[in-house]
């Protein structure tokens, strides 16, 4: 039985390796998006010391640290369509300092929903260069759509209130 569930984490792994990096990252659905870079680099680049673990419903997830106004934040990377367009869904809380870090593979005007979010959310739109364009509270369950107020390339989502709590507004840039 050991032997059998260390196979196929082995594989799980292997098959994760081969996704990260031949993945294009292509810009899906309207859901929540998503893309990542280091500092500002190419939505290609994949951020140092990301690495893929299993989630608790089973999916991949990578994370990375983000700076913000000098705050860590740990993010979970949504940068395919598929993670982009699952986002937050099904979730009942975030930690502390804890979002989604969505990237794109070019920069235009996106638009973001609620549904199946079960958490009401803030949401930044991230300009190529790292700075934020706008800053959006969303509904939970909600199908609006919250657009980009200008061509973006990143979207960070956390929990509602968090940017202004820290301080955070449109202009700032994001260390990622």
């Amino acid at each position: 039985m050991i032997n059998a569930m260390s196979l196929l984490l082995g594989c799980v792994t292997l098959i994760a390796s081969i996704c990260l990096t031949g993945c294009d990252g292509a810009a899906g659905g309207s859901s929540s998006g998503g893309s990542t870079t280091a500092t500002a680099g190419t939505a290609d680049q994949e951020p140092a010391g990301t690495q893929p673990r299993l989630g608790a419903d089973g999916q991949l997830v990578r994370t990375t640290q983000i700076r913000l106004g000098g705050i860590a934040v740990t993010a979970e990377i949504a940068d395919t369509p598929e993670l982009r367009q699952r986002g937050l869904m099904y979730r009942d809380s975030l930690p502390d300092d804890y979002g989604m870090f969505f990237v794109y593979p070019d920069e235009t005007v996106r638009s973001f929903w609620m549904r199946n979010v079960k958490i009401p959310l803030d949401i930044a739109f991230i300009d190529r260069s790292g700075h934020i364009i706008s800053i959006e509270q969303m509904e939970p369950q909600d199908d609006m759509n919250y657009y980009s107020q200008g061509p973006m390339m990143y979207a960070l989502e956390m929990r509602l209130n968090w940017f202004t709590d820290n301080g955070i507004e449109p202009g700032a840039r994001i260390e990622f």
